[in-house]
């Protein structure tokens, strides 16, 4: 099973891969010696493979410092000590066996990120899981996020409550959890709008579904999972730190790696905002969205 994983994942992150590694290979191959020359052109590759200037700066800071400390000469070395100081900004692997169900997750993001085949995937994962699933189609402003949303339910076979096309989202969130409610299931998740060029109406509706969700279902798992699409690089950066204003985000979906070179883009959110990745999307399969655990990530890249 974790071979496959991790298969999955290295396929997935080749793209990045070829960006990284083998630019990294490259300027290592051809050291002599550890020398601030070199440091810089390590710097550089990192700005290359999307990671932000100043969360390259601090890797390179810390490289440093553990060189020095170990006594470090040979430039070869420099690759393992660099997955370790990655690994370590990545946070540490969250223990699935301690998770809280019933738990109830929203789903924030901007159209086009890949939020609904993200709803979908997510369903499917913890229904293999064995887990009650519920999803709720509370994007009721877009045209065809109901119908959308609707296929993807179909297809892991799992059940959707949804209203009309302009109905009020927290009345569809409302019902759907007097459903989950009553049926005693483990995980719902909510839908939302993605309308960041209305920060205001998005931030309202945001904490009128939260209410909601507090008081129909107090002792409930919360989570609101911010899906960012991986290929826009930096943007997506852009992106989390514009919604960490008007959401309490507690995990990331990050979509498309498979698609993009600019994978480094994980290390700069998570060191920016300090929000744990939860998810990663590797393929286009059903089972391509996998738990994100930041050794494997990591050795796959390296």
């Amino acid at each position: 099973m974790f071979n496959d994983f991790f298969s999955k994942l290295k396929n997935g992150l080749n793209k990045t891969k070829e960006n990284f590694t083998d630019k990294l290979n490259s300027i290592l191959g051809i050291a002599i010696s550890i020398d601030e020359d070199l440091y810089e052109e390590i710097e550089e590759m990192l700005i290359t493979s999307d990671i932000s200037a100043d969360t390259a700066f601090e890797i390179i800071e810390e490289l440093r410092k553990i060189i020095r400390e170990r006594k470090i000469n040979d430039p070869e070395m420099i690759k393992p000590v660099l997955k370790e100081i990655m690994v370590e900004m990545l946070g540490d692997i969250e223990d699935s066996s301690e998770e809280k169900f019933p738990k109830i997750i929203v789903m924030i993001g901007i159209n086009g990120v890949g939020k609904t085949t993200s709803i979908g995937k997510l369903a499917h994962h913890f229904k293999n899981e064995g887990k009650e699933v519920l999803i709720a189609a509370g994007d009721t402003f877009r045209a065809a996020a109901i119908e959308q949303l609707q296929v993807w339910a179909d297809r892991v076979d799992v059940k959707m409550i949804k209203h009309d096309q302009g109905s009020d989202s927290s009345a569809v969130i409302f019902d759907a959890i007097k459903s989950f409610k009553a049926k005693s299931g483990d995980v719902l998740i909510c839908d939302t709008a993605g309308r960041l060029h209305n920060k205001k109406n998005l931030m309202n509706e945001l904490k009128k579904i939260s209410r909601i969700i507090e008081n129909e279902y107090t002792e409930a798992e919360k989570e609101i999972y911010l899906v960012l699409d991986s290929t826009t690089g930096q943007n997506a950066l852009n992106q989390a730190i514009e919604f960490k204003e008007i959401a309490n985000i507690t995990g990331l979906i990050l979509t498309k790696l498979d698609g993009t070179a600019k994978g480094g883009m994980i290390l700069s959110i998570k060191k920016k905002l300090g929000i744990p990745v939860k998810y990663i999307g590797v393929g286009e399969g059903i089972d391509d969205l996998q738990r994100f655990h930041p050794q494997s990530f990591v050795d796959a890249l390296l």
